[in-house]
């Protein structure tokens, strides 16, 4: 069973920084893409960004792009998303997820199958 801890979500002001981690846990078969979703208010889960453990590739979602860094630390099983520039839109429950897709990198939400239990980012303006 795979089990996904996140932390580092908070509040800020718009242009500033937050880094979120999700620490892995469990078969590494079945979390070989490690991505983040974010949800707003009244909004749909939406991909942001993820990476393959196995092929050590990432990719963005076109709003992000830029702005945020996905990578990892082997040594921990933990994954990062470093959000730079953040702006008023970016308010969301971050969720971490995980997938065992191989060869690609999916962004949709019914191709990841473990999810941690989100962590607030408010960013005022």
């Amino acid at each position: 069973q795979v089990q996904l801890v996140e932390s580092g979500g908070g509040l800020v002001q718009a242009g500033e920084s937050l880094r979120l981690s999700c620490a892995a846990s469990g078969p590494i078969f079945s979390r070989n893409v490690l991505g983040w979703f974010r949800q707003a208010p009244g909004k749909e889960r939406q991909f942001v960004a993820a990476f393959s453990w196995s092929e050590g590739t990432t990719r963005y979602a076109d709003s992000v792009k830029g702005r945020f860094a996905i990578f990892r630390d082997s040594a921990k099983s933990t994954v990062y998303l470093q959000m730079n520039i953040l702006k008023p839109d970016d308010t969301a429950v971050y969720y971490c997820a995980a997938s065992t897709a191989r060869w690609r990198i999916p962004e949709q939400r019914i191709d990841y199958d473990y999810w941690g239990q989100g962590t607030q980012v408010t960013v005022s303006s």
